[in-house]
């Protein structure tokens, strides 16, 4: 069953509004960046890395039958689980609906305050990163 971008999201959110504390949250996120598949060595290049990060955060992504498959690393535990959270929304997915698709789970689940302003930016350039790779998708197909 192929469930839609704001099915996730709401689901995630769900998910949160389980805990009530921060350092739960940051445990969980910590604990789903683990669960990434490994990222294969031969990808942690300078054209993966995603620019405005504070820490290393590598983005691959394919295209298969119409939809946007992405792959992600980062050398913080805390970028690593973000990054992983984003992945579930967006990966699996049409182009023109992750183009069109804010993730507003990020503010749901008061992630936008927790975050240092750097970090923040980093979230916000992950995004946009992933946004850039569906389009480039998208205008191919």
């Amino acid at each position: 069953m192929h469930r839609s971008i704001d099915e996730i999201q709401n689901s995630i959110i769900k998910d949160f509004s389980l805990m009530d504390e921060w350092d739960d949250k940051y445990a969980y996120i910590i604990e789903l960046g683990k669960s990434l598949p490994p990222f294969p060595e031969d990808q942690r290049k300078d054209e993966n890395l995603i620019k405005g990060c504070q820490s290393k955060v590598w983005l691959t992504s394919s295209f298969e039958n119409g939809l946007v498959y992405f792959m992600a690393d980062s050398d913080a535990l805390i970028v690593k689980g973000l990054v992983s959270l984003l992945i579930k929304v967006y990966s699996n997915q049409h182009p023109e609906d992750i183009i069109n698709t804010e993730p507003y789970f990020i503010d749901a689940i008061g992630m936008r305050q927790h975050l240092s302003m750097t970090r923040s930016n980093g979230l916000t350039s992950m995004v946009k990163q992933m946004k850039l790779h569906a389009l480039a998708y998208k205008n191919k197909s």
